[in-house]
């Protein structure tokens, strides 16, 4: 892995959602699937592939996006090494809930933040709260 790179990060749904629609890429999820081609890891919580299919299926029911398109799309994003980290009832009940109060996040959100602070990764969001949330409890946010 070359320097300033990073073997691990917290993979938020926004960024991959950005990677289905020329239009809200950037820089980030640009970096971030290059660092996912290039042998780095992404661990999301377990309602991570609910969030991007649900994503796809409201631009899918806007005309933003053809059905088909989509199908291509999630092959290829599960394609990639992306890890689903279980969420367990205390986690959510006891962690994920008291830190979604603390910074007025939805608890989808907040499990974001959780996973980042548990396993002490970065975080890639395009969320402007979910990015001032983690800035906020002091976790690292991928640039």
């Amino acid at each position: 892995m070359p320097a300033g790179t990073t073997d691990r990060l917290v993979l938020d749904a926004s960024v991959a959602v950005a990677w289905c629609f020329e239009d809200e890429t950037s820089r980030l999820t640009e970096r971030v699937l290059d660092l996912l081609s290039g042998g780095s890891e992404a661990l999301v919580p377990c309602i991570w592939p609910l969030e991007v299919s649900n994503a796809l299926l409201v631009a899918e029911r806007r005309k933003r996006i053809a059905q088909a398109r989509i199908s291509g799309l999630l092959r290829h994003i599960a394609g990639l090494p992306i890890t689903l980290m279980p969420i367990g009832t205390l986690t959510a009940f006891e962690q994920i809930l008291p830190l979604a109060r603390q910074c007025g996040l939805s608890l989808y959100d907040a499990a974001y933040l959780e996973l980042a602070s548990r396993m002490a990764l970065p975080l890639a969001t395009l969320d402007a709260e979910l990015r001032r949330s983690a800035s906020q409890v002091g976790i690292m946010l991928l640039a």
